[in-house]
């Protein structure tokens, strides 16, 4: 499946998530990241997740897509995929 993740979390915790998060998915842009995952790593990402955050306070977006062959994806302004910033 393809998932479109995003959050709003402490600043305390934001580098913890965001290095948690690139482990599976591509991060494309400031809190947003995208890509395919099986149902058993998404299940395993949330957990590790929810090790994190504080329920009480933050909050993280899953959205998901069967296929990312249904997801057309336009971009004004700067294409900002920070994984290639450090390739």
């Amino acid at each position: 499946m393809f998932v479109i993740l995003t959050y709003d979390v402490d600043v305390k915790r934001v580098n913890k998530i965001r290095k948690l998060l690139k482990k599976y998915l591509t991060w494309t842009q400031n809190s947003v990241f995208e890509g395919e995952i099986s149902q058993g790593k998404l299940n395993q990402c949330l957990s590790e997740v929810e090790n994190i955050i504080d329920k009480s306070y933050d909050s993280i977006y899953i959205y998901n897509v069967k296929s990312s062959k249904f997801i057309s994806k336009d971009i004004l302004g700067e294409n900002k995929n920070f994984d290639e910033l450090f390739l």
